[in-house]
């Protein structure tokens, strides 16, 4: 009989707690330099992406403006006794103070604070332009008429693109008024068949020797900086004004004038901010110096860095700014200043790109001839 053969249990295979405990630490180190790569990943594309869109808004903010900017002074025809010459201007009969006044292509206020990131000086840039299809060609009165404060009509050579709505200008040498167009009509009852007749809001005391043109819709347009972002301020035929942000991420704007020896000059010659008594509220004379503007736009990127990434900057010539730095400066055409650290102490952990160009006032270089 053969004997039944007995095997040993065999010991169970398994981990040790010791190699437990060793896996786990080897796992939590993958986790953490996994971990800490993303992080370095996503916070370098954040940096990336944030930059590309300040990049991108401030190209926009510049190009929005820019391309409106080129309609400034537009359909102000440079003719002889030009409405850039006239030193008094009433709307709708009512003198207006506005320093210059509201027929000035462009004007800047300087400085202007708001609150939070804004409580760093930025300017606003107004400009203004007409929509008048036949680009403000003027035609004269037939006879003189008296100002009165009541609707009347006016007997003209010719309408030349008026419509009802339009805002008309009529010049008297250095003086000038803006009135609304209530009404044209053509051939009235009058001895000359091709009379031509418009309904005036207001009319001012004028003559044959008047011109009158009709300018289209008044449009000011006012850019600034609120809230962080570029907004927009639209108003028509001197009404009530309509706000809107059209650009995000921008901080801060900056503006200059170019200005000329003279007026009757498009060489300019110097740089100056819209501040101090010449600049801050030009005279008529003053104010046809301008032919150009400099401007230079702010955008920043949203992402706040752990430490400073931005530092101050001056410009190599005098007088040297602090803050961000936009072109060089001179002791005649000082560079602006563009010095964030009042909206925001921590300022330095934010990325910024500065954007800036040059934009002639082409209505005013082809006006030099009658100024």
């Amino acid at each position: 009989m053969q004997a039944m053969s007995r095997r040993a249990p065999t010991s169970q295979a398994g981990f040790t707690l010791v190699e437990i405990m060793v896996g786990l630490a080897i796992g939590m180190l993958a986790m953490v330099i996994i971990i800490q790569v993303i992080s370095v990943f996503e916070a370098q594309r954040r940096t990336t992406a944030g930059t590309a869109d300040a990049q991108t808004n401030g190209g926009i903010a510049l190009f929005n403006i820019g391309r409106e900017l080129q309609l400034a002074g537009y359909p102000l025809v440079p003719v002889t006794a030009s409405p850039l010459e006239c030193a008094t201007l009433s709307i709708n009969g009512a003198a207006d103070a506005t320093v210059p006044n509201r027929l000035s292509p462009v004007a800047i206020v300087d400085d202007v604070v708001g609150a939070g990131v804004n409580a760093s000086p930025s300017d606003t840039l107004t400009l203004r332009y007409g929509t008048g299809g036949m680009g403000g060609v003027p035609t004269q009165p037939l006879t003189t008429y008296i100002a009165s404060a009541a609707q009347g009509p006016v007997s003209l050579k010719s309408t030349f693109g008026c419509n009802e709505g339009d805002m008309a200008l009529i010049t008297s040498g250095t003086s000038c008024d803006l009135t609304s167009v209530r009404g044209p009509t053509t051939d009235p009852v009058g001895p000359a068949p091709t009379l031509t007749e418009i309904t005036l809001a207001n009319i001012p005391s004028a003559t044959t020797e008047s011109n009158l043109a009709c300018m289209g819709t008044w449009t000011e347009v006012t850019y600034g900086v609120d809230n962080g972002n570029l907004v927009r301020t639209v108003v028509n035929n001197f009404g009530a004004g309509s706000t809107n942000p059209v650009v995000a991420g921008i901080v801060n704007l900056q503006v200059q004038y170019g200005v000329s020896a003279t007026a009757n000059s498009n060489e300019v010659t110097q740089w100056v901010d819209a501040s101090g008594g010449t600049w801050g509220a030009p005279t008529v004379a003053n104010r046809n110096r301008i032919k150009s503007l400099r401007i230079a736009v702010v955008a920043r990127n949203a992402k706040t860095e752990p430490s400073v990434v931005t530092s101050a900057c001056s410009s190599i010539n005098t007088p040297a700014p602090t803050g961000l730095c936009a072109w060089e400066g001179s002791a005649l055409s000082p560079a602006p200043t563009i010095d964030l650290s009042a909206g925001d102490p921590n300022w330095g952990r934010y990325r910024y790109r500065v954007f800036e160009t040059i934009i002639p006032l082409r209505n005013m270089i082809w006006s030099k001839d009658t100024l």
